[in-house]
C-alpha cells in the first residue's frame, strides 16, 4: 500500500469494559483510494469507523487521520475534523420531517455562512451528482429505498470531505439500485478525489469497485488484499465468505452433542 496514508491505524485495541471487540488491529488507508472492510456482524467493522471518526476512543493503540491522532484531539479540534468527513449511515438516516433539498443542504447551512443563493446552486449540484435534482421538492417518505440512499450519498458529500466512509450502503436494496450505488461510491471518489472507506456484507458489489480490502474476524485482521488476490485467497473464512458457503470456519450447526446422544434423551430438557 502507498506510504501516503489519510488514514493510519496501528495496534489498536478496543474493548467495552471487559469485552473485547478489537484486538491490535493495523490499517492503511491511502489518499484517493476506496478501501472496503468486510467481516461477520459483529466483529467490530462499524467500531472502527466510530474509532475514526472519534466517536470513541481506542484503549490502546494510535489512531491517525490526516496526520493527526484522532483520540487526543480536543472537542473544537475534533468538530473542525468531522466537517472534513462525510458519513453515509444505514439506510440513509434522513431526517423526515423535511425536504430531499433540505437533508442536503443542512450541513451547509449548519458549517458555513454562504448566502442562501449560493446553497441552493451547491444542492442541486450534489443531487444532480446522484440524478436527484429533479426529486429536489420531495419528503423522504415519497422516495424509495434506493432513492433514499442516493440522497443521502449527496448530503454525505454536501461540503466535499475528503474523506468518506459508508456504513453498509447496500443494506436492503434491489440489484438495480445496489449498482447505482456501488457505480456512485466509485465514481463520486475519483470525480471528488476523496478517501471512501467502506464497510459491507455484500462482497461481490464491493469487490467489483474497490481499490483494496481488510478481512475482520473475532476483532483482528485476518486477511487483506486487492480484489482478484482475495478471489483467490486459498484462507477457509475467505474464501467461505467471499463465496457465501454454508459451512466452514464459521459453522452452519450450533455446538451440540452428537446427534445419537440427543435422540437417546441425553442433554435434553434439562436432562
Amino acid at each position: 500500500m502507498p506510504a501516503d496514508s489519510l488514514v493510519k491505524i496501528t495496534d489498536v485495541s478496543f474493548a467495552y469494559d471487559e469485552r473485547s471487540i478489537l484486538k491490535g488491529i493495523n490499517m492503511e488507508i491511502p489518499r484517493g483510494k476506496l478501501v472496503a472492510i468486510m467481516g461477520n456482524s459483529g466483529c467490530g467493522k462499524t467500531t472502527l469507523l466510530r474509532l475514526i471518526g472519534g466517536q470513541l476512543k481506542p484503549t490502546s493503540g494510535e489512531l491517525l487521520v490526516d496526520g493527526q491522532s484522532v483520540p487526543d484531539m480536543s472537542h473544537a479540534e475534533l468538530y473542525a475534523m468531522r466537517r472534513r468527513m462525510g458519513m453515509l449511515f444505514q439506510f440513509g438516516a434522513l431526517f423526515t420531517d423535511i425536504s430531499v433539498f433540505d437533508n442536503v443542504a443542512y450541513l451547509m447551512r449548519e458549517h458555513t455562512d454562504l448566502p442562501e443563493e449560493l446553497i441552493r446552486d451547491l444542492v442541486m449540484m450534489k443531487l444532480n451528482a446522484v440524478g436527484l435534482r429533479g426529486a429536489h421538492h420531495l419528503m423522504p417518505a415519497e422516495l424509495s429505498g434506493g432513492m433514499a440512499r442516493r440522497v443521502a450519498l449527496a448530503r454525505a458529500i454536501a461540503l466535499d470531505p475528503m474523506l468518506i466512509m459508508y456504513d453498509e450502503p447496500f443494506a436492503g436494496l434491489d440489484p438495480i439500485s445496489m449498482g447505482v450505488i456501488g457505480q456512485l461510491v466509485r465514481k463520486l471518489n475519483d470525480a471528488l478525489g476523496a478517501t471512501s472507506l467502506l464497510v459491507t456484507h455484500d462482497v461481490q458489489e464491493a469487490l467489483m469497485i474497490v481499490d483494496y480490502v481488510y478481512f475482520v474476524s473475532d476483532g483482528q485482521i485476518v486477511a487483506q488484499g486487492t480484489p482478484d488476490e482475495i478471489r483467490a485467497s486459498a484462507d477457509p473464512f475467505v474464501h467461505q465468505f467471499v463465496f457465501g458457503e454454508a459451512d466452514g470456519p464459521v459453522h452452519f450447526h450450533y455446538p451440540a452433542l452428537p446427534f445419537a446422544q440427543e435422540l437417546m434423551g441425553e442433554g435434553v430438557g434439562g436432562r
